[in-house]
């Protein structure tokens, strides 16, 4: 296959900034994913080199960009494809190093994978065995034979590892996910927790060849060894090109599973159901009809739902005891059933939520650029209760959003326990209106005059309604804070002596604090 060919796929929609003729009608030797800022030893002649750009950061020297293509041409590399998601675009620098080096440079849209690259390649290249001569692949005829009847019987990753490392003397290897999850791994292979895996992935410990799924970054696989030298490079390649294909047949298999899994999700969200059809639909989605249930709320910065759903649906694979289902609504949410041990205690459910919990930074660290933000619902009893816990975890879901609009965070309903936190979920504009309504001229005012009250009636609520420590805080007489208070209750027409009129000022200056530490449209 030439690189020409590769372009005139109208399924990849890729675009070239970049390559004569000679180079674009090179032939293809293999694939491989990499934003390692010097990636010439794992590559090989002919190969055609995916990029992220997660390496290069806008403003960054030249310099950087003439190392990572230079090493590039150096490998004989037949062509760079790279990937406009993380930065929006190709930087102009690496089109201008790549004129200069004479390698091939073609953009990657955001909406076509890597993985989607990757298969149109070896589809041609591996799965055309009859009509190549043997001295083509790395790999022995006799092993890529038997890891052929493997996939077409359907073998597990654990086997297909296992035969395909066997003439190398079963080095130990790992099939990892991006959070470092263990998918399978080699007979020799010790245990390797996912934090550990984690860590190894990030910091490019021994060799990694990663693997893209349907659902972008949180999704992806990644053969790992941690020894650098353990396996030669091409033979490395080749058993990726056989875990990519086993993951194809893996992701068709889980299609129904999917459509019945967005079924259930719609006809929870669309009311409180008919408890037969809702116990069909939990049934026809591979969860036990019988309870109790907790319901995951997940979403992107830019409504993504297919990462969202890529990424809660990792995060639960990491507790494998607890049976689930994630689809998706038309709103850009991902969501998820969870089923929980009825005979589990307290204690035991809220692990789960905290597992989570502490994944989710791991998780985020996938892909740093985007908010991961969740909401996770109480325990629900029964099918009948999930429409109310899907309002659960999505009001959680908002005060995650509004508590880190930047940043990754989930939050669970259990978590409101404050008035501040349970405020956090509730409709910016609902906040704007209580905040206007009951604060009155000061929310509106914008004078010396009317900001020196209001810093006046928060320090005066935060120091319990004490005149005393009001006016010790504000380095104040006692008798000026009598009468900013007075003119604060003419204001707004509260009592500050009452309870509840205390209550709600102190939760209309919350709702306006959490609006002015909100994001700008």
């Amino acid at each position: 296959m030439h690189v020409q060919e590769l372009l005139q796929l109208d399924s990849l929609d890729l675009n070239l900034l970049w390559g004569e003729s000679s180079l674009l009608t090179r032939e293809v030797s293999g694939v491989t994913a990499t934003d390692l800022e010097d990636p010439a030893r794992f590559l090989q002649p002919g190969e055609l080199v995916l990029s992220g750009l997660v390496w290069w950061k806008p403003g960054e020297s030249r310099a950087k960009v003439d190392r990572f293509v230079s090493a590039l041409h150096s490998a004989g590399a037949a062509a760079l494809l790279a990937g406009e998601e993380t930065h929006g675009s190709v930087p102009e620098d690496l089109v201008a190093s790549c004129r200069e080096h004479r390698i091939a440079l073609v953009a990657v849209p955001a909406h076509t994978t890597f993985r989607a690259i990757t298969e149109a390649v070896y589809l041609r290249q591996w799965g055309d065995l009859s009509r190549r001569p043997t001295d083509h692949y790395a790999l022995p005829e006799n092993v890529r034979t038997e890891l052929a009847r493997l996939l077409a019987e359907g073998a597990a990753p654990d086997a297909l590892l296992d035969r395909a490392f066997a003439h190398l003397g079963g080095p130990a290897c790992y099939l990892l996910t991006a959070t470092g999850r263990v998918i399978a791994r080699t007979p020799s292979a010790p245990f390797l927790s996912a934090q550990q895996a984690a860590r190894d992935l990030t910091g490019a410990v021994g060799t990694s060849l990663r693997i893209d799924g349907d659902f972008g970054p949180y999704d992806s696989w990644h053969l790992h060894l941690r020894g650098a030298a353990d396996a030669p490079p091409r033979v490395l390649h080749e058993i990726a090109d056989v875990i990519a294909q086993y993951r194809h047949l893996l992701d068709r298999r889980q299609d129904a599973g999917r459509r019945a899994a967005d079924e259930l999700m719609a006809l929870i969200d669309a009311a409180p159901a008919d408890g037969a059809a809702l116990d069909s639909a939990v049934h026809a989605a591979g969860l036990p009809v019988s309870g109790p249930y907790r319901v995951v709320v997940a979403a992107l910065g830019g409504d993504d739902s297919d990462r969202a759903v890529g990424a809660l649906t990792e995060a639960l694979r990491h507790s494998p005891a607890a049976p689930f289902v994630v689809g998706r609504l038309p709103g850009g949410e991902a969501v998820a059933v969870v089923h929980a041990d009825a005979d589990a205690d307290a204690s035991s459910d809220s692990e789960g939520y905290t597992a989570l919990r502490d994944l989710w930074p791991t998780l985020h660290a996938c892909h740093p650029q985007t908010p991961l933000h969740a909401g996770v619902s109480s325990l629900t009893a029964a099918a009948g209760g999930l429409n109310s816990a899907l309002s659960q975890a999505r009001y959680a879901l908002a005060a995650a959003r509004a508590d880190a609009p930047k940043a990754a965070r989930i939050t669970s309903v259990e978590d409101l326990t404050t008035l501040g936190t349970l405020l956090a979920g509730v409709p910016s504009d609902v906040r704007t209106a209580f905040s206007s309504r009951v604060l009155g001229p000061l929310a509106r005012g914008s004078s010396t005059s009317h900001r020196m009250l209001l810093e006046t009636l928060e320090v005066f609520l935060a120091q319990h309604g004490s005149w005393a420590r009001t006016a010790e805080t504000l380095h104040l007489h006692v008798n000026t804070v009598h009468y900013r208070i007075q003119r604060i209750e003419s204001l707004t027409g509260r009592d500050l002596s009452r309870l509840d009129h205390k209550l709600d000022l102190h939760a209309a200056l919350l709702c306006r604090q959490g609006l002015s530490e909100a994001p700008r449209d």
